[in-house]
């Protein structure tokens, strides 16, 4: 029996929302029609499934806005009853593609400016909802999760106000350090790892990929991202090895401080295929210098894997890595924004996160353990098994 026809035995804790903000709708209805299909089908073959008022529906989607003033104010609209509703809100702070008018000047959509439209909607919903989960893929500010001098905390402070206005769950992907769920230590705060994901991607469209210990090795690009690498090699029984940047602490240059070297730990590299995986791919410049060292060292493929691809300063790096044959597949998650520049890219892979999340969403519902969604270590096995690699 299939993990979402177990659902039929249960009882929802209410009659489902999904309001994916502008920012998010494309993945909003991607997420929505696998759950319609899903309870369509439910519908048909359970009895118990086919009597819950507003089960099974042509859309779970509840249309809402944030239109701006003149003066670039706004509010959020909501335009149907939500009264009762298990909400679940969908949110993409990385999405720079929507603009706005300010005194007849366009602006571009800043992460602050989602950020307000997300509680504007919660805030439209007034307290109507039964339960409100926020599911923000990219953690607002994520990045500034600690204190080093005297400096804001924002992401705890946006945790403690999110909760503060009633929402119940927060549902993240891949968090730049976990520890911010510390802001929230009384609510439910999940981060979701897309491990799963990144293998099945990477075995449909790398046909000879070789996974055992002799062919393929995991590379941490720096200390932070050692843990999710070691997640990554001990699933599929590979060797991990890291990088760790020295930095010029002298000098502040871009807000941080300039790295001046990379240096490696970790076994012989000589003919393996190389994943370097990490949580986001901002400006794109470390993840081409760790592969460039890993190339002097005469790794085979490289393969760089994260969560979130922002390129921030546009695709021309990694087609100069590409084109020096530096590096062979990047892979990043439809979770943020993806501009045509990127999708058009011969060697990009699109790592699709719309079921996941619709699984995640529907179980939810029916107020059931998620536990077995986010430890994805048996259903990663069984595709190893099914594309020979067991």
């Amino acid at each position: 029996m299939k993990r979402h026809d177990k659902l039929a035995e249960t009882i929802p804790v209410g009659t489902l929302g999904i309001l994916a903000l502008e920012s998010s709708r494309k993945l909003g209805d991607k997420v929505d029609q696998y759950i319609v299909d899903w309870r369509a089908d439910r519908a048909k073959r359970h009895t118990a499934a086919s009597s819950f008022a507003g089960y099974n529906r042509d859309s779970f989607i509840i249309e809402s806005a944030c239109p701006r003033f003149g003066s670039g104010e706004a509010k959020g609209i909501i335009r149907e009853s939500v009264r009762g509703d298990d909400l679940y809100l969908l949110v993409d702070v990385c999405n720079y593609s929507l603009t706005y008018t300010v005194c007849g000047q366009t602006n571009h959509m800043s992460p602050d400016d989602h950020y307000q439209d997300l509680k504007r909607i919660i805030a439209a919903v007034g307290g109507k909802a039964r339960r409100i989960t926020v599911i923000m893929p990219f953690l607002y500010e994520s990045r500034q999760h600690r204190r080093s001098a005297r400096e804001s905390l924002d992401c705890a402070l946006a945790l403690q106000e999110l909760t503060q206005m009633g929402v119940e769950s927060i549902i993240t992907f891949d968090a730049h350090d976990p520890r911010v769920q510390n802001a929230i230590p009384l609510k439910s705060f999940e981060t979701v790892q897309p491990t799963y994901q990144f293998i099945k991607a990477l075995l449909k469209n790398v046909d000879d990929l070789t996974v055992d210990s002799d062919h393929l090795m995991i590379v941490s690009p720096d200390e932070g991202a050692m843990s999710r690498a070691v997640y990554f090699a001990n699933v599929l029984g590979i060797d991990v090895g890291m990088f760790y940047k020295r930095r010029d602490y002298s000098r502040i240059v871009d807000g941080r401080n300039p790295i001046i070297a990379h240096e490696f730990l970790g076994a012989d590299l000589e003919g393996k295929d190389v994943i370097i995986i990490d949580d986001m791919i901002s400006s794109g410049e470390s993840m081409v210098d760790v592969a460039t060292e890993l190339k002097s060292r005469k790794a085979g493929r490289i393969f760089v894997a994260a969560t979130f691809g922002l390129f921030t300063n546009g695709m021309q790096k990694f087609d100069r890595a590409k084109e020096a044959g530096i590096i062979d597949r990047v892979l990043t998650t439809n979770l943020v924004y993806q501009p045509q520049e990127v999708l058009s890219r011969d060697y990009y892979i699109d790592v699709d996160m719309s079921k996941y999340i619709a699984l995640l969403i529907d179980t939810l519902n029916h107020d059931q353990s998620i536990s077995q969604l986010l430890n994805p270590t048996e259903r990663i096995q069984s595709i190893l098994k099914r594309f020979g690699q067991r």
